[in-house]
């Protein structure tokens, strides 16, 4: 299945509503976030349908639990849930750097019993000025859709065992938010630039780039 979060265009709902995706159409599914759906088996009632050209789609994962971004070297390092940002959002270039840079992963959410309930584009946008944890911690940007396993086969990771990995004496939870390692590298952006990352069968994870403390944020 193809999932996302959505909200009518005249709607102001911050986290929106889950939905399944069929064509040209999006289903409102009965529960409350993707996390959910996913930890009742992948299996919710259907609501009244929309035209995707009349939704927002929103991040699929607005407060996840954890974040972990994996290196080359096996190995994972948190990341900051608090700066999740979903499709078509702002991002502020922090203060003390003049631009930032997109840097697409793919990444996996965690649903029921600790197993992958789907896989999502992530925008881990970089400000290379700045030092240390302050260049990644202050926007991730996720979406703009969710594919189930059962639809995309990913020969080139191997999720299930970053996931085992992310697992080990611990306890992953419904909407853990895990990223391959790598990521390719975009050019560095401008306020008023546009970000976006794409991939099939994703679509394109899109964010306007603003300065931080600008009139137009």
């Amino acid at each position: 299945m193809k999932l996302c979060m959505f909200s009518p265009k005249d709607l102001g709902l911050e986290r929106g509503w889950p939905g399944r995706i069929d064509g040209d159409r999006v289903v409102q599914l009965a529960a409350q976030t993707l996390q959910s759906f996913f930890t009742g088996g992948g299996d919710a009632r259907e609501h009244a349908d929309y035209a995707l050209a009349d939704v927002v789609l929103r991040a699929p994962v607005l407060h996840p639990p954890s974040v972990r971004i994996f290196g080359r070297d096996g190995d994972f390092v948190f990341a900051n849930p608090a700066s999740i940002h979903g499709p078509e959002e702002v991002v502020h270039v922090p203060h003390g750097a003049s631009g930032i840079v997109p840097v697409m992963r793919l990444a996996a959410i965690v649903g029921a019993d600790q197993r992958i309930g789907g896989y999502t584009l992530m925008n881990d946008w970089d400000a290379p000025e700045l030092s240390g944890a302050k260049a990644v911690d202050f926007a991730i940007s996720l979406g703009p859709i969710v594919v189930t396993p059962d639809e995309l086969q990913l020969e080139e990771v191997d999720f299930d065992e970053l996931v085992a990995h992310a697992g080990a004496n611990s306890r992953l939870l419904p909407g853990d938010v895990i990223s391959a390692p790598g990521g390719s590298r975009k050019e560095l952006l401008s306020p008023g630039d546009t970000g976006e990352v794409s991939m099939p069968p994703f679509g394109a994870l899109r964010n306007r780039v603003v300065q931080l403390g600008s009139a137009t944020s």
